[in-house]
């Protein structure tokens, strides 16, 4: 049965464009989606409403994987993103629901995330958990100013 609830609250020295950005280009997921110790290939991701998209992360430590999709289910460009997720073990069971809301403040963006649905075997505090270490990623890559020249 999924029941747990993760909430995470965040403020970035960054556009909204760009942190909404970091959540649907593909290799910027790669790169601060997974959690420590963990890696991770997109396999698909079609950022349209009704598109959908797949992940895996591995552990780098011993291999395992563990690979899940959904669907995007609703888009607006700097402000909301919700999409599903499924794990691809039965063990894990149910449909999950992200919702990432972006809010632009006077220092950046603001964001506040809630995933839903999670399933029960998950430890929520593992969830939390693995949020603040991909939302540190997260903020590594977004509030980076790369100059050319």
């Amino acid at each position: 049965m999924a029941t747990g609830t993760v909430r995470i609250h965040r403020v970035f020295t960054a556009p909204p464009e760009r942190v909404y950005r970091a959540f649907l280009d593909a290799a910027a997921l790669a790169k601060w989606l997974p959690p420590n110790g963990f890696t991770g290939t997109v396999h698909q991701l079609d950022a349209v409403v009704g598109g959908k998209y797949r992940m895996s992360f591995t552990n780098f430590t011993n291999g395992a994987s563990h690979s899940f999709g959904g669907e995007y289910l609703e888009l607006v460009p700097g402000e909301r993103i919700r999409y599903t997720g499924v794990f691809d073990d039965p063990n894990l069971p149910g449909v999950m629901e992200t919702t990432i809301s972006l809010r632009a403040v006077f220092c950046g963006t603001e964001l506040n995330a809630v995933q839903e649905g999670i399933p029960e075997i998950i430890p929520v505090e593992a969830c939390y958990l693995g949020w603040q270490e991909s939302v540190a990623l997260l903020k590594t890559l977004v509030e980076a100013e790369i100059r050319e020249g």
